[in-house]
């Protein structure tokens, strides 16, 4: 028999951040719970900022009764001489029966003990507070608190607890509060609780008291009303989906209003007052024809008819946020940019200051150049100035502007282009779908910055590990590989390790590029046999390694690789035992057969030619098959005479090599 079950956990309220990053799991937690008890079903997760809510249209009112095996040990060790042992009395014991009330099975491997218990399953509403209890305690918010008298925490006061199944208010309760038939609607509607009588009373009960309980219907609405403002207004809202969610999520009943500051304010960086409004008031950007506009757009959890004074209230709050902004941004320029301060600002206990970072990263910076064939003049001024603005007022404010300020500032300062972009572009990549640096000076600058910190928190033996990486080291190698290969740099780490690891003592090669190399696997979306297959070449140019990859990965893809295969097998197999070390000679002389002259004459035109690009010459290599298979089929490798079987080997070692300039095709494996 099923019933219709609401649980509510009414709170204080959420703060959005926090509850947003274990939303992703909540439903999880709960149907383990649901699965761990025998009770799972369908439900919904709703939530407001003063409320959870789990709603199951049919929850079962028990259990399904079950069967319950177990198997003991075998029965010549259960007993002796016609009397139980401990084994026996033991297993009795754990079944909580009598030795006598034991069954033997014989489950192919001889009996063993065995009982079979038949188990009633429990009513629900003796499971569901015990549940609900451990669905709470699940909940990973972070940082919790203690209220009244309690020594346990949540991430807020927890005020009221309705389990309802069907009809019924099951008994139950959490952090000291029972269960109840009771909620509470919007505050602006009243502060006095409501009571229902059933679920369809209870969301009912909600609409009229001015609560919007579905996260989607907030959002749609939110989202409905900027439109309206839009149409009215002539402008574009720019939506940010991570403020979004965190507006939904601190609101009951959204209403979205429009507001605007004094024109002046306008005159600081765009991005500034972006940051402002959203990271202070939780503010929207508006824009008209492209340019930012003096408005906002704030989303409001009030039930009124008249919003004037909440949206001039919000442009009163507003106000002194962007005189800040302009104070800082008006003595950042005239302080200019200086890297004099970095000396007393720590980067990494054990790497000194910020500033000996930079000095770092200019000798980086400087070998990278030289490199790549690029002027090294603005990549050092680039790179000089790259920190300058963690001295500033405005990146002391707002941490995450800092390079965006510094190009700003280095601009007003009369830098050329290329040392004010390559400042602005230092840190990218900084997400999976992030722009990449513009131009081969911004990168060397963008390399540096992620070289070094890998470099010189591996001296230190800051290496991530499971999960954790404070420094983002992962990230820095995903972004080294993205920009090595839209800029066609080569970049071989291995090399830039060895000329630079005098400046990073401590630093061990072997782990850091184990490391790297361990974060090619992710990156590259390929069969792995086939990145082994390139790596097994010695590549460690790692836009090369792209090139062979692009080159090589089609060929396994395609549908006639498996007879490729066996032919490249049948090659593997006979040149394990080569020796590589010293150069394979063919003796014409010593060719016998027609199908071993033909292969070696193939093979030569093969090797003699100029290739534009790896998959001209992997076509080229893998027209060989044919020869291959000739050669296979009418030549007896393992011939009497050392001589002629040292030869026939060394016709197909050569070709092994070859293939091996670009991938080992022992390695795949499909």
């Amino acid at each position: 028999m099923n019933k219709p079950l609401l649980i509510e956990i009414g709170v204080e309220e959420l703060p959005a951040i926090p509850f947003l990053k274990e939303l992703p799991n909540i439903e999880k937690k709960w149907m383990d719970i649901l699965e761990k008890n025998r009770l799972a079903c369908e439900f919904e997760f709703f939530y407001t900022p003063r409320r959870l809510v789990l709603w199951h249209r049919e929850f079962a009112v028990a259990q399904e009764d079950s069967v319950v095996e177990q198997f003991g040990a075998p029965v010549k060790i259960a007993y002796k001489d016609g009397q139980p042992t401990g084994a026996a009395v033991g297993f009795a014991k754990k079944c909580g029966v009598d030795v006598s009330e034991l069954q033997t099975i014989d489950q192919g491997k001889g009996e063993v003990l065995y009982f079979k218990q038949e188990v009633k399953g429990s009513e629900a509403k003796t499971l569901l507070n015990d549940m609900v209890n451990e669905f709470i305690s699940s909940l990973s918010f972070g940082k919790s608190m203690r209220w009244g008298s309690r020594t346990d925490s949540f991430i807020r006061p927890i005020r009221t607890l309705t389990i309802m199944l069907g009809e019924e208010v099951v008994e139950g309760e959490l952090f000291g509060v029972k269960s109840s038939n009771i909620s509470f609607g919007h505050r602006m509607v009243s502060y006095e609780p409501f009571s229902y009588s059933f679920a369809g009373d209870y969301f009912c009960k909600l609409d009229k008291n001015a609560v919007i309980l579905y996260p989607d219907e907030r959002k749609q609405r939110i989202l409905a009303q900027m439109k309206e403002i839009e149409q009215r207004h002539n402008v574009t809202i720019e939506i940010d989906p991570e403020l979004l969610d965190e507006v939904v999520a601190i609101t009951e009943y959204p209403t979205a209003l429009i507001g605007k500051f004094d024109v002046e304010f306008l005159e600081l960086p765009e991005e500034v007052i972006v940051t402002s409004m959203k990271e202070h008031q939780r503010y929207f950007a508006v824009y008209k024809d492209g340019k930012l506009t003096n408005n906002f757009i704030v989303v409001s959890n009030a039930k009124t008819d008249d919003f004037g004074y909440i949206i001039s209230g919000n442009e009163k709050v507003l106000r002194p946020r962007l005189a800040d902004g302009m104070f800082f941004w008006k003595n950042d320029i005239k302080n200019g940019l200086s890297t004099e301060g970095l000396k007393n600002v720590m980067f990494v206990n054990g790497l000194g200051s910020v500033y000996d970072k930079v000095v770092r990263e200019e000798n980086l910076a400087l070998y990278l150049a030289k490199e790549f064939s690029v002027d090294n003049s603005d990549v050092l001024r680039a790179t000089s100035l790259a920190k300058a603005d963690l001295m500033s007022e405005m990146v002391y404010e707002f941490t995450e502007l800092q390079g965006l300020m510094g190009y700003y500032y280095a601009k007003l300062a009369g830098e050329n282009e290329n040392v004010y972009t390559a400042i602005k572009e230092q840190y990218l990549p900084d997400g999976e779908d992030s722009d990449l640096p513009s131009n081969d000076i911004s990168s060397i600058v963008a390399l540096t910055n992620k070289l070094d910190s890998l470099m010189a928190l591996f001296s230190i033996g800051q290496i991530p590990t499971g999960s954790k990486d404070p420094f983002g080291l992962r990230r820095a190698a995903a972004g080294i590989v993205k920009i090595a290969i839209e800029h066609k740099l080569p970049l071989d780490l291995s090399k830039i390790i060895d000329d630079n690891i005098s400046k990073y003592p401590g630093l061990d090669k072997k782990v850091l590029i184990e490391f790297f190399t361990e974060r090619l696997f992710k990156i590259f979306d390929v069969n792995p046999s086939v990145l082994k297959a390139v790596l097994g070449s010695g590549e460690t140019d790692i836009f090369k390694v792209s090139q062979k990859l692009c080159a090589l990965n089609p060929i396994v893809l395609s549908e006639n690789y498996k007879e490729y295969q066996a032919t490249f097998k049948r090659v593997a197999n006979i040149i394990k035992d080569l020796d590589f070390s010293n150069s394979l000679v063919v003796e014409e002389s010593l060719l016998e057969e027609d199908a071993e002259k033909e292969l070696f004459v193939n093979f030569n035109n093969v090797k003699s030619k100029s290739y534009v690009n790896y998959e001209e010459q992997l076509d080229a290599l893998f027209g060989l098959k044919g020869s291959l298979d000739n050669f296979f089929d009418n030549v007896f490798v393992n011939h009497e005479n050392e001589a002629i079987k040292a030869n026939r080997k060394n016709i197909i070692g050569l070709v092994y090599s070859e293939f091996k300039n670009i991938a080992d095709i022992a390695e795949i494996s499909i």
